[in-house]
């Protein structure tokens, strides 16, 4: 096949991906999308920007590898925003590891944090994002590569009836 004649990732064309994400230090896969995510290049960016360069010029069943910095996307962990409770003041369906809490502050913003550690007698929450202070490798896997529709630029993505994934919003599995 010649590469000239393939369709190439670049602003405009409609990219369909899966990726996973993979903690660098452990080997544990944090999250991944199995059903394919849809977009159209330089107009919506679903992923770091970082990703998104490497992204371009690759074709239709390339995999590749994009090592990142946790804290260069989310900023370095702050320990401000680590809390413990007594478990008896937290509700019975917020006492599991991994449960999301949204909370407000005082001054009527929200932020979620997740359980990070339940004991019998304490609850910790961190409102970090679960890849600060990681060292994380996303491998995507490229699924298509196509002239977008109108239709698909003017929306930033595909159009069809389905599972919306945020990237903002990984959390472990």
């Amino acid at each position: 096949m010649h590469r000239s004649s393939e369709q190439v990732v670049s602003v405009g064309k409609f990219v369909e991906l899966t990726y996973k994400v993979t903690d660098r230090k452990t080997g544990h896969v944090l999250t991944q999308v199995e059903f394919p995510l849809g977009y159209v290049h330089g107009h919506s960016e679903i992923l770091a920007p970082s990703v998104h360069q490497q992204l371009e010029g690759r074709s239709a069943g390339e995999v590749i590898d994009v090592p990142i910095d946790g804290n260069q996307i989310f900023g370095p962990r702050d320990e401000s925003l680590v809390f413990s409770d007594d478990i008896e003041n937290v509700p019975e369906e917020y006492r599991q590891v991994g449960t999301s809490i949204l909370m407000e502050n005082d001054r009527g913003q929200t932020r979620s944090f997740l359980v990070t550690q339940v004991d019998d007698e304490k609850l910790t929450v961190d409102g970090n994002n679960p890849l600060c202070g990681r060292e994380i490798l996303f491998t995507l896997e490229i699924l298509t590569v196509r002239d977008a529709t109108d239709e698909e630029t003017k929306a930033g993505g595909a159009i069809h009836a389905g599972a919306d994934i945020d990237p903002s919003l990984l959390t472990p599995v």
